[in-house]
Order: C-alpha cells, then sequence, then structure tokens
C-alpha cells in the first residue's frame, strides 16, 4: 500500500462512524471602535516597526510623495489600472524610465528583476497588524510586480484602513489572489540573523492617503 492510499484509509476509518462535527466557538472581536485619527496613528506604529517608510498626507499630495520617492530610481513599473492622477507630477510623455505591467501584456520576471522600483494601491489594511492586503485589481496588478523590484511604493487610502483582521476579511473577495504585507520582505532563518529583501522587496515606502 502506497503512503496516499494509507493515509486515505486511515481517514476513512476514522470517519465511518460519522463522529459529529463540534461547534466552533466565534466569540472573537469582529470590529473596532477606532476613530480615523485612531486607525492612522496605530498603522503607522505598526509600519515603522515593521521597518516600513511611512508618509501621511492629504490626497493632493500624493503624486508629489511619488515622485519624490522616485526620483533616484532608474526605473520602475506601474500596474495597468493604477489612478492616473497619482503620476502627474512624474513626465507622463517623456519618462523612459516607466514600464506597464498588464495580464493582456506581462513583463516576464527577467524583465521585472531590472526594474528597480513599483507602485501600486491597495485592497485593505489592517491597522493593529500592520498588514496590507493586496488583491490583485487593476490598481494593484499582478502579484509578481510587487515580489520582483527591489523597492515598493505603496498607496494606502484612510477609507481602506481596517481596525482589525475580521473587519478587513469583510471588505475583500477571498477567492482572489491576496498578498499580505507585513513591511520589508525578511527572514532570520538562518542563525537569527535578519536579511532583508528575500521573499520580496528590500524597501516598502507607504503612503497613507487622507
Amino acid at each position: 500500500m502506497s503512503a496516499r492510499n494509507e493515509i486515505l484509509e486511515r481517514i476513512r476509518t476514522a470517519l465511518k462512524d460519522s463522529p459529529k462535527v463540534p461547534e466552533v466557538p466565534r466569540g472573537y472581536r469582529s470590529s473596532s471602535d477606532l476613530d480615523e485619527d485612531a486607525l492612522i496613528h496605530l498603522l503607522v506604529d505598526r509600519l515603522i516597526d515593521y521597518k516600513a517608510q511611512v508618509s501621511v498626507v492629504d490626497a493632493e499630495e500624493v503624486p508629489a510623495r511619488i515622485a519624490e520617492l522616485l526620483a533616484a530610481a532608474r526605473s520602475y513599473v506601474l500596474p495597468a489600472g493604477l489612478d492616473a492622477g497619482w503620476l502627474s507630477d512624474l513626465k507622463l510623455d517623456h519618462d523612459n524610465r516607466r514600464h506597464t505591467d498588464s495580464a493582456a501584456a506581462p513583463l516576464s520576471v527577467l524583465e521585472l528583476d531590472g526594474i528597480d522600483a513599483v507602485v501600486t494601491g491597495s485592497a485593505v489594511a489592517v491597522a493593529e497588524t500592520g498588514t496590507i492586503i493586496l488583491d490583485g485589481s487593476p490598481n494593484q496588478g499582478r502579484r509578481a510586480i510587487t515580489l520582483v523590484p527591489d523597492h515598493h511604493i505603496c498607496v494606502v487610502k484612510v477609507a481602506d484602513i481596517a481596525g482589525i483582521l475580521p473587519e478587513a476579511l469583510r471588505r475583500i473577495d477571498g477567492t482572489r489572489p491576496l498578498t499580505m504585507i507585513s513591511g520589508p520582505s525578511a527572514t532570520s532563518d538562518i542563525e537569527l540573523e535578519r536579511v532583508e529583501g528575500v521573499h520580496g522587496p528590500r524597501k516598502l515606502d507607504v503612503i497613507i492617503a487622507r
């Protein structure tokens, strides 16, 4: 008997008498009572703790902040559905640094590997955990573009900040490809030495737009 068949046979034996499924207690918090200022303050605190760089700006200041963060980048990639207004301070017609990625015309991993930065929006952010969730919507694009370039600039609208995870989960479609980000990519697997940029961007800049 193969290992697979043995495992399946054990499962069938365990379920033979149709044991009753126990009721799962769901007494956890499902909402928070934080106001807008408190949500922003908590999210900023958590993101900084994860070593992300954070800017809280008015919505009309987003283009200038993106342009500032991209000033030193030799190249950057944008998802095809990114808000064009966020790019108004960049040279739209003469910026040879710009690449656009879409499902119809995806950049290869090799091409992405040669690009310095990526700019995306976000689906929702969880203040309590400092987690930003991307769901592959047009303003966020394919998962690959947020994992390969070394610098991720992510815009989070204040209206998209949830206090706790259950609130955030109610706002997203769980069948979509979700990417959860908590600071720059890092690991301490080897001798507890922190190494950044192993599984994704080495640098994360978050712009919180009021």
